[in-house]
């Protein structure tokens, strides 16, 4: 924004500093002088005792010394309050210092400001805390526009040679060239709508509303028994109405990816998936669990990050596209809440959403819990 150039804040509290130290001296000097004229002085010679009158005695007498003081008030208010005021803004210039640099894409640099605890190292800690959110959430745009950009650049590229070769070769089959080439452009088609679907997670563009995460679990449930049959895996579900405010179509896409996750990545034939719906004081909490192989606490950390699949990149039927934890980690921290990975000592993993707690709206109100339903097995 283009300002008109204005006088420095420096010099602002110089004037004032030297202003106030004027005016303060000069009612003292005021209120002395109109002492010294109430009084009277008298005056000997040698010719005798002569009263002199006040205004005399204070012209004469305590005026020019008023007025040198005034003087030296006023070279000492500027020179000391300029003083004053660069150590006191020092901080200041800093943060404005630190600021430029954020602008021009320097965002490594801290202010890290000594001190005790005031007004300017608290603004300095807090933008020192943003930097980092902001480094770290630059960091993630970026490994996630590259991730996306080699995803998206695959099926393409499948799809141009699928078409070479129909080009090349007129007796190629066509019946399994359109297959395939189907197959290719349902992936481009999930993945984009991934990406889209994080994206507008992430800006936090949706109307909020009364849900209740144990219908969540339960229709996400519902939708995926059918690929758990196919998997044989058996799901659990259990828990009480969980109320919380938020978007019901990203809650129930952030459930079904954690559902869905929980069956594909299980023991076949043998697994199980454990889905809990809870209310805690001031909290509701969905976990997800499942059967699986072992996963150190380092593998699980990176699982939400994008296009990460265990310890392998899958590329099945139901593989999905690589963003299914990274879009729950963002529907999470776009409802203001927290998500926690934990491995199962017997294999598997243990995942929890915990959100904000909200009141129950009208369909919680009628709903029933979870505890009061058979739990639900594939």
């Amino acid at each position: 924004m283009d300002r008109a150039p204005g006088l420095s804040v420096r010099l602002k509290l110089t004037l004032s500093y030297a202003g106030f130290l004027m005016l303060a001296g000069a009612l003292l000097l005021a209120a002395v002088g109109v002492f010294l004229v109430r009084q009277g002085w008298l005056e000997t010679n040698s010719s005798g005792a002569v009263k002199a009158t006040p205004g005399t005695l204070f012209v004469r007498g305590f005026a020019p010394t008023a007025a040198a003081v005034l003087v030296f008030l006023l070279v000492f208010g500027l020179l000391g309050g300029w003083i004053l005021a660069g150590r006191m803004l020092a901080p200041l210039t800093r943060i404005t210092d630190a600021t430029r640099k954020a602008t021009n894409g320097s965002l490594s640099h801290r202010i890290r400001l000594p001190g005790r605890k005031d007004e300017f190292r608290e603004l300095a800690d807090a933008f020192d805390t943003m930097l980092t959110r902001l480094e770290a959430h630059v960091a993630e745009q970026r490994r996630f526009a590259a991730n996306a950009s080699h995803e998206l650049r695959t099926p393409l590229a499948v799809s141009k040679t699928l078409l070479d070769v129909a080009r090349t070769d007129p007796n190629h089959d066509t019946g399994e060239l359109i297959q395939r080439l189907d197959a290719v452009n349902t992936r481009a088609i999930d993945l984009t709508e991934a990406l889209l679907l994080i994206s507008r997670a992430d800006q936090r563009s949706f109307p909020r509303e009364h849900v209740d995460l144990s219908l969540m679990a339960e229709e996400a449930t519902e939708t995926l028994l059918p690929l758990a049959e196919k998997h044989g895996v058996t799901i659990e579900t259990s828990g009480d109405i969980a109320p919380t405010i938020g978007s019901p179509t990203l809650l129930l896409q952030l459930t079904t990816n954690l559902v869905h996750n929980a069956i594909v990545h299980n023991l076949p034939g043998r697994g199980t998936v454990w889905v809990h719906a809870g209310v805690r004081p001031r909290t509701v909490v969905l976990t997800v669990e499942n059967t699986g192989e072992k996963l150190t606490p380092q593998l699980a950390s990176t699982l939400t990050e994008p296009f990460q699949r265990g310890t392998e990149r899958i590329h099945s039927d139901h593989a999905g596209v690589g963003l299914g934890l990274a879009i729950v980690k963002t529907i999470t921290q776009a409802h203001d809440g927290t998500l926690t990975l934990t491995p199962r000592p017997a294999g598997g993993i243990h995942i929890t959403v915990e959100l904000p707690k909200g009141r129950p709206g009208p369909a919680a109100a009628v709903a029933t819990s979870l505890t009061q339903r058979a739990p639900r097995q594939g």
